[in-house]
């Protein structure tokens, strides 16, 4: 999952932040379920992307888009992605909102809107390949990351039916001869929803739509807690004794994720902390990871 990728404190126990649901609303206008993901995604438009594409999406409120609406404007996003390194060492502000319109408009004509009650669209491993989580500055200083290690590919493994997500963060130490190796999270994740669905199957008098209104913001969101993480190999340790909270605060997806987009290819979450996180489905499994549930 992402959370998201799925960032906070590890080692100590911490508190889960506490969940912000939407207001029930009775007004006319939000009764259609597409006008309400419109409400909480809007539309952003730009012109650096063809404007009859994006009228074509903006304009059709009938219901979701087709798939080759959906193909072509994750194409022009992928493109937007090339030669950023995932954004982790910063994205020119340009083109950051151009990611940002193009990420809005599929959040929009999400065809999975209730991701929670469709998992198996999100288990599997998963490739990131943008977030909005930066190491800048001396952070990227102390982390080595200037000269020393080379970041490879993020990965995160989804098993469903534990409800454990692992994430993968692949690198290389170019002064130990390029010794390759990885820093593991293991997290484990619930849906946020659990009991308002509870409350949604027993309730008879309230109307259905609206009860769906109400629960619809979270119908998106799982809440992840941290179990552990580990750097292999141990050589490799030696290089971050300091500095090893600083790198898993930053790659800690401990909070909560909402899953604003998902398909059969490519999901998109945002987090507790204001992160987006962009992944595509990998043909990598947990074997070749060497992932251990």
């Amino acid at each position: 999952m992402s959370h998201a990728f799925i960032s906070n404190k590890l080692i100590h126990t911490s508190t889960h932040p506490p969940h912000l649901f939407p207001r029930l609303s009775t007004s006319k206008q939000n009764i259609k379920p597409h006008t309400l993901i419109s409400n909480i995604h809007p539309m952003v438009t730009t012109n650096r992307f063809s404007p009859g594409f994006i009228t074509k999406v903006a304009d059709n409120n009938a219901g979701l888009v087709g798939e080759d609406t959906l193909s072509h404007l994750k194409s022009q996003l992928l493109q937007q992605l090339q030669g950023i390194n995932r954004g982790i060492f910063g994205v020119a502000s340009s083109k950051k909102s151009d990611i940002e319109a193009l990420v809005k408009l599929l959040e929009s004509q999400n065809p999975t809107p209730d991701p929670t009650l469709n998992l198996e669209k999100v288990g599997g491993c998963w490739k990131l390949v943008y977030s909005s989580i930066t190491i800048l500055g001396s952070k990227r200083t102390m982390l080595g990351l200037r000269d020393f290690i080379t970041l490879g590919e993020f990965f995160q493994t989804i098993d469903i039916q534990k409800s454990k997500a692992v994430n993968v963060i692949k690198f290389n130490a170019r002064g130990l001869k390029l010794l390759n190796g990885k820093l593991t999270i293991e997290a484990s994740f619930e849906i946020a929803s659990k009991s308002f669905l509870s409350f949604f199957h027993e309730c008879h008098k309230i109307q259905k739509t609206m009860i769906m209104m109400f629960l619809f913001g979270i119908l998106q969101r799982v809440d992840i807690r941290y179990d552990n993480s580990t750097i292999t190999p141990d050589q490799l340790m030696n290089v971050f004794p300091k500095n090893y909270d600083l790198l898993l605060g930053i790659f800690n997806p401990e909070g909560w994720l909402e899953i604003t987009y998902v398909d059969d290819t490519m999901r998109i979450g945002r987090d507790d902390k204001g992160n987006l996180f962009i992944l595509q489905r990998s043909e990598q499994d947990s074997l070749a990871l060497h992932i251990n549930f």
